[in-house]
């Protein structure tokens, strides 16, 4: 059973990362969420931005880095692990690590928009062309 589990909504920060090692296929990536922090002194909205790092084993990872590009919106389930180890000095080191178990794929981001643009401007000329 799986002790933290959360869900995940953001943009990548950049594309996926794909890498195989050994028999083990993975991507890692990062979403950013920005979220509305209060207003500064001169009354404008100020945002807190958050980026965490995820990774998706095998088949989701493979979908991630194969389908997703920077600026795209996900929406994700991760399980969260406890990473914690001693260092050289002796001294007690913290970390999570996110793991993908689920996603839905979100708004796309400019680069995809611009490529499905591009994608359905090349079928329409292609479609006049074949009238004529």
């Amino acid at each position: 059973m799986n002790s933290f589990t959360l869900i995940a909504v953001g943009n990548l920060a950049k594309d996926p990362e794909f890498s195989v090692k050994g028999d083990t296929s993975y991507a890692r990536f990062c979403l950013v969420g920005n979220d509305y922090a209060g207003k500064d002194e001169h009354g404008n909205a100020r945002e807190a931005v958050t980026s965490i790092w995820f990774t998706a084993f095998e088949s989701l990872g493979e979908a991630i880095a194969k389908n997703v590009r920077k600026g795209d919106q996900l929406i994700l389930q991760a399980q969260v692990r406890a990473n914690n180890w001693t260092d050289r000095d002796g001294e007690k080191q913290y970390a999570h690590s996110y793991i993908v178990q689920n996603f839905r794929f979100g708004a796309p981001g400019r680069a995809k928009r611009e490529e499905l643009a591009a994608w359905h401007g090349e079928n329409e000329i292609g479609a006049l062309e074949t009238e004529i």
